[in-house]
């Protein structure tokens, strides 16, 4: 049976759309949807607890998404599992195509599907910044940014192995080698983008932040015995270069892009001088309904 783990703190106002989405034309079987409610104050659990007896929520007074995805396998059921951001959407027929396309080879252990970002409501430079952002080659190819991963029970090992960080559907992609990952198209997730320039920096301070804390991981593992050089997603001037040459038109949009990196870099530099990796600085406006 394909399980879903839905960590969820303080997401009432999104989560009934996703629940929804997931119940759909979904069988009456399955999949098996559990909600881990960490630490919320809000009305999270009643509402995922009123889409009726296929979601199973649990309560956890700790708001810690780490802590959230081991007690959601705790209670998951199966695999393939899905980890799923409350903040998303993506519907039952998509679950069952990621659930396929890893039952298709032994060597594929984790899959994500393709991403769409409705930009109509956003400030203009946000919708700038994404149409350069969707199209950088580690963000094409990686599974992080989608809010939505699925593994086999090896790669699920795999996660499990994985120290508690912010970067964590980062780190997931990582961990897997190009040919043990894929990104199916053919399933769609809807991520929901800030709709301000505010409220875009706030995400990218905290990309940046929890990128120094991954890459301090990986420095730190870098040191053992045998060691292979640490995977990385950055995104760096050449790919910029490239993206200008293929499409010059985005000039404007690259601008924005390099304007927003760099007032992330400086937003993020206390955190990361004081190792302060537990700030969570929250995107509210793409959380309207």
């Amino acid at each position: 049976m394909t399980s879903i783990v839905i960590p969820a703190h303080n997401e009432g106002r999104v989560i009934g759309r996703l629940l929804d989405a997931l119940l759909a034309e979904a069988p009456a079987a399955g999949p098996d949807i559990v909600v881990v409610c960490n630490g919320c104050t809000d009305d999270t659990a009643a509402v995922a607890a009123a889409r009726g007896p296929r979601v199973r929520v649990v309560e956890i007074p700790t708001p810690s998404k780490h802590r959230a995805l081991r007690v959601g396998d705790e209670h998951a059921r199966g695999f393939p599992r899905l980890y799923v951001d409350a903040d998303v959407v993506i519907g039952a027929a998509d679950v069952r195509a990621l659930a396929d396309a890893l039952a298709t080879s032994p060597a594929l252990l984790a899959a994500a599907p393709g991403r769409d970002i409705p930009l109509t409501g956003c400030a203009w430079p946000v919708r700038a910044y994404y149409r350069v952002w969707q199209l950088l080659p580690a963000v094409r190819e990686g599974l992080f940014g989608r809010g939505v991963i699925a593994v086999t029970e090896p790669g699920h090992a795999r996660l499990a192995a994985l120290p508690p960080l912010m970067a964590d559907d980062l780190a997931a992609s990582l961990a897997f080698a190009p040919e043990e990952r894929r990104v199916v198209e053919s399933a769609r997730v809807v991520v929901l983008p800030p709709r301000t320039w505010g409220d875009l920096i706030k995400r990218r301070v905290r990309a940046a932040t929890s990128s120094a804390e991954l890459e301090r991981f990986q420095a730190a593992r870098a040191c053992e015995p045998a060691a292979a050089p640490p995977p990385s997603a950055r995104t760096g001037t050449g790919d910029l270069r490239a993206l200008l040459r293929a499409r010059p038109h985005l000039l404007p949009g690259v601008v924005v892009f390099v304007v927003a990196a760099l007032a992330a870099r400086r937003g993020a530099r206390k955190a990361i001088r004081t190792g302060d990796f537990s700030t969570w600085l929250r995107d509210e406006s793409s959380r309207q309904g």
